[in-house]
C-alpha cells in the first residue's frame, strides 16, 4: 500500500522488451528484489537493483492500461515505496493498481508558483470521483477541487509542482489515474447486496397471519 506522498524524482535509463530500468537514489536504500515500488503510481516490482538504478517487468496490461509504455530515456518518474507498519498515511490509500489514463488539458500557473492541472478523465471512472475527494495522478495524491462533465481540476501547491514530474508535462499528455478504492468496494457491494423485502402487516395477512 501507498500513501500518493512522492519521495524521489528518479528517470528512465532504458525501457526495452518490457524491461524498465529506472535511475534513483533515495528509494533504494532499503529496496530488495522483489520489493513493491510504486513508478508514477503504477505498483511494480523491483528486479536487478544496482548502484543507482533498479529495474522492473512490464506486462503487457501494465503498458495498455498506463502512461509508462509512453516514456523515452531521460522522462522522469514519480517514485515511492510502500507505506511501512509505524508510517504515516499522509495522503490517502493508494495500492498502485492504475484504473486508466486522463488526458492533460491544462495546468496553468495562479501566481505564487501554484497551479491548477485540468484533466479529462474516462467516463467509465467518473462514477467514482466527488467533489473534495481523494484521487492519485501519476501517483500523487490529490484533492479534487472541481469536476465538471468529464473534466477533474486540481489545485497544485509548489512543493507538489517541484517535486513531482507535473511540471514537465505538456497538454495531450497521458497521466495514470487510481480512483480511491473505498469507492469501488461500495459499489461492488451495492451490487452484491440482497436487500430483504420489508416485513408488513399487509404481507402477514396475505401469508395467513
Amino acid at each position: 500500500m501507498f500513501t500518493g506522498i512522492i519521495e524521489e524524482l528518479g528517470s528512465v535509463e532504458s525501457l526495452a522488451a518490457g524491461r524498465l530500468t529506472v535511475g534513483a537514489r533515495e528509494v533504494l536504500s532499503d529496496l530488495q528484489p522483489g520489493s513493491s515500488i510504486a513508478v508514477n503510481g503504477v505498483c511494480l516490482t523491483a528486479v536487478d537493483i544496482q548502484p543507482g538504478r533498479f529495474a522492473a517487468d512490464l506486462s503487457p496490461e501494465t503498458l495498455s492500461r498506463t502512461n509508462l509504455g509512453d516514456l523515452q530515456p531521460g522522462s522522469r518518474l514519480n517514485l515511492e515505496r510502500p507505506l511501512s507498519a509505524s508510517g504515516r498515511l499522509s495522503g490517502h490509500i493508494v495500492l498502485g493498481h492504475v484504473d486508466g489514463a486522463g488526458q492533460l488539458l491544462s495546468l496553468d500557473e495562479l501566481g505564487d508558483d501554484n497551479w491548477w492541472l485540468s484533466l479529462r478523465v474516462p467516463r467509465e471512472l467518473l462514477r467514482y470521483l466527488v467533489f473534495k475527494g481523494s484521487v492519485a495522478i501519476d501517483g500523487i495524491s490529490l484533492t479534487i477541487a472541481s469536476l465538471e462533465s468529464d473534466r477533474l481540476g486540481a489545485a497544485i501547491i509548489p512543493h507538489t509542482y517541484k517535486m513531482t514530474t507535473l511540471s514537465g508535462y505538456r497538454p495531450g499528455a497521458r497521466l495514470n489515474l487510481e480512483c480511491d478504492i473505498l469507492a469501488k468496494h461500495i459499489e461492488r457491494l451495492l451490487e452484491t447486496k440482497q436487500i430483504k423485502p420489508v416485513l408488513t402487516v399487509e404481507k402477514l395477512r396475505e401469508q395467513g397471519f
